[in-house]
């Protein structure tokens, strides 16, 4: 991509009806527009990052033998009020509009019932068990605190993947599996030393749900982290009784503020139940399907990873999730530099690095804090002092220098093969 030819802009303005850092620096870096309070769109370089996200989390979903759908965001109120969460009572960040015809719809906050619902159709033997259906979804939740830049949003992208196995065995088999590709995709984002298998409240499902809290100081969570064991007790249950069960001393713990990037439920069969999904046992009775909920929101974790890698200069994004991995500044304006920023920018891109080529009429300082700015890994200049002395210059985002070196050093340190 041509900078010349990106419709965005960076801007040194803060806004100034935003306090959310994360989403401070992704507006000034071009990356996304706020629409209003918790709503936001995503801008080319923006929309890049979110699928980088959504392409790790896919990858460890099918790893784990899920099958990617993609469910309505318009519900129905018969399904809602047959699970008993229809009303304000049972779910108060319902978004819903009367239908022109006559009648109610909503806008979908989770899709426990409509997707146990439409299993009805597809589960009613055990040779149908189990299914993990997947989705990336947009979400709408009316949330009075939306405040936190991508953190915590009224419309935003989650994840989720729910289990429909034969019994609680089976279940547990998968839940384990689902646990540790969590952690593997936390890991490949670059947050996973700082992310925690957190005990959380299990509600009326389980005794226990599991959270993945990332310790940050603008997390709005308070979690008790035992390092050695890289588990965490979420401050809703951490009493003694747990302590004890856990088998954990309070002298060990450490309490942290952290960010809810994941979830992980045991439903048990109660929307299975309610929603009259029931399978044909091999013995010939009809037994109800149980189920699981796995979550994570790719919004909250670039929000999250936005904010988490920052520095006083902007962004600083892993490299397998930057927009781009390179950013070519061309400095000057004669003809040989531009001839070799060009094939320099062709190269690079047939050999698959994404390449973001600074190609503006701007002073060099300009470039440089775009490129600071907007996060990318590695800044390459292409000038009359690199062309002269035969070589390109190119810095890693956060080196103290640069360094000078040929086309095949250049590739060799982005990983390329010569």
């Amino acid at each position: 991509m041509k900078l010349s030819q990106l419709f965005t802009k960076t801007t040194k303005d803060v806004p100034a009806d935003e306090t959310a850092r994360n989403a401070q620096l992704l507006i000034q870096a071009g990356f996304i527009h706020k629409e209003m309070a918790g709503v936001y769109a995503y801008l080319p370089l923006g929309k890049r990052v979110l699928d980088n996200i959504v392409q790790i989390i896919r990858e460890e979903m099918d790893a784990l033998e899920g099958q990617e759908i993609s469910l309505t965001a318009l519900q129905n109120k018969d399904v809602w009020e047959t699970s008993g969460r229809w009303s304000d009572e049972a779910i108060d960040v319902w978004f819903r509009t009367k239908v022109a015809g006559g009648g109610e719809l909503g806008l979908a906050p989770t899709h426990e019932e409509p997707l146990t619902n439409l299993m009805r159709r597809f589960i009613g033997s055990y040779k149908d068990l189990p299914a993990y259906p997947y989705q990336f979804q947009t979400k709408f939740r009316n949330e009075l605190r939306a405040k936190s830049g991508l953190m915590r949003g009224r419309e935003f992208l989650m994840k989720d993947l729910y289990s429909f196995s034969l019994g609680e065995p089976e279940h547990e088999v998968f839940y384990e599996k689902a646990a540790k590709a969590y952690q593997k995709v936390f890991d490949r984002l670059g947050i996973g030393e700082s992310t925690y298998k957190t005990f959380a409240s299990g509600g009326s499902f389980s005794k226990y749900s599991h959270e993945y809290q990332t310790i940050s100081p603008v997390g709005e969570d308070t979690i008790y982290v035992h390092q050695a064991k890289r588990i965490a007790i979420n401050k809703e249950v951490y009493n003694d009784e747990v302590l004890a069960e856990l088998g954990l001393n309070k002298d060990e713990l450490v309490e942290k503020t952290a960010v809810e990037v994941g979830n992980i439920f045991t439903l048990g069969t109660k929307y299975s139940e309610a929603l009259g999904l029931t399978f044909s046992a091999e013995d010939g009775s009809v037994r109800p399907v149980f189920m699981g909920s796995y979550g994570i929101g790719p919004s909250r974790l670039m929000g999250l990873i936005a904010e988490h890698f920052a520095d006083d200069k902007g962004l600083v994004w892993p490299e397998n999730i930057a927009p781009a991995k390179v950013y070519i500044a061309q400095l000057g304006t004669n003809s040989v530099v531009l001839e070799q920023a060009t094939e320099l920018y062709n190269r690079l891109t047939a050999t698959g690095v994404e390449v973001l080529y600074d190609d503006r009429d701007l002073r060099p300082g300009e470039k440089f804090a775009d490129a600071d700015l907007m996060g990318i890994p590695y800044r390459v200049i292409v000038s009359d002092k690199t062309q002269a002395a035969g070589n390109y210059e190119i810095k890693a985002r956060q080196a103290e220098v640069a360094e000078h070196v040929s086309y095949e050093q250049l590739l060799r340190m982005l990983g390329m093969s010569t």
